[in-house]
């Protein structure tokens, strides 16, 4: 997939400043010659200033304009050799936190290291097995405590909780898992180790609670989708999601009133609704855990 300009422009502008070319203090491009530049539009420009802001290779200079950060060149690898396996996916990990997992490539990475994309593959050999580290290393951020909480349903809650904070932390981490074709990721074994732990030795077939840990994740991680999406819709557009609701919530009660879709106009009147994930995250959750106990009861 062909990056999108503003990654195209800001990459060369990062080579530039990689290379020297542009110096701690001078100015970069400003958004006026960026679109002179690559005759692209005022929004285009702005994401790529944005971009090369979130990555710390610029800052805003009173009186100045954006210009090259002092700290830029410090926090590049001077050479090759400083490369690692270790390195090269936390650069990974940065970009698509900030970018989104399309926005990764292994020349984007070597770009920001500062590096030929050549150096990568003495570490890496594909993008995919990148991800799939990216993916193990995200996981292995959460640190399961000694001692479990008293009670499955205290211990499920644990793990879930976790797991939507670590989805919110890294927008594509969910996107880069799969339910249907499971990953041999050691930290996310450690996972299952312990949601089967937590419904094990309460009568329950070995089956229901491999079906019963697989449907708790799945919900955690089929709502976290929602934030890598948003974010590139924002991102796309420059329109938040209020925004959004805001421009297109009259639209849908229009087609509401027309009376075609009686059951759903006579509810949602009834008391304000909000598209808010955490709450809805939360009200699966605590329905998935309401299921869970008619099984454990009936089972013991």
């Amino acid at each position: 997939m062909t990056d999108p300009p503003y990654l195209r422009i800001a990459a060369e502008i990062r080579r530039r400043i990689v290379a020297g070319e542009l110096r701690e203090g001078d100015k970069v491009p400003s958004t006026r010659r960026i679109i002179a530049e690559w005759g692209v539009a005022m929004a285009t420009a702005t994401k790529v200033l944005a971009t090369l802001k979130r990555e710390g290779l610029v800052s805003a200079k009173p009186g100045a304009g954006t210009v090259v950060a002092g700290r830029t060149r410090k926090a590049a690898p001077r050479t090759e050799a400083e490369l690692s396996r270790e390195r090269v996916v936390k650069a990974a990990i940065r970009i698509a936190d900030a970018e989104g997992i399309r926005a990764l490539s292994m020349r984007r990475i070597a770009s920001g290291l500062g590096v030929a994309t050549m150096a990568l593959y003495r570490h890496i050999t594909a993008k995919e097995e990148l991800i799939l580290e990216m993916a193990d290393v995200a996981l292995g951020e959460i640190r399961f405590p000694p001692e479990p909480p008293p009670g499955w349903r205290a211990q499920l809650e644990l793990m879930a909780r976790a797991q939507w904070a670590l989805f919110r932390r890294h927008p594509w981490l969910a996107q880069a898992l799969s339910i249907t074709r499971p990953q041999p990721l050691p930290n996310l074994l450690r996972h299952a180790d312990w949601a089967t732990r937590a419904l094990d030795g309460h009568g329950l077939p070995s089956s229901t609670i491999m079906y019963a840990h697989i449907t708790i994740f799945n919900h955690v991680r089929g709502i976290a989708l929602n934030f890598e999406a948003e974010a590139e819709n924002e991102s796309g557009t420059a329109v938040t999601a209020d925004a959004w609701l805001a421009e297109n919530e009259p639209i849908l009660w229009d087609l509401v009133s027309e009376g075609r879709f009686p059951n759903f106009a006579a509810v949602a009147s009834r008391a304000p609704f909000d598209y808010d994930l955490d709450t809805l995250f939360e009200f699966g959750l605590q329905r998935l855990l309401d299921g869970y106990a008619v099984l454990l009861a009936k089972a013991s």
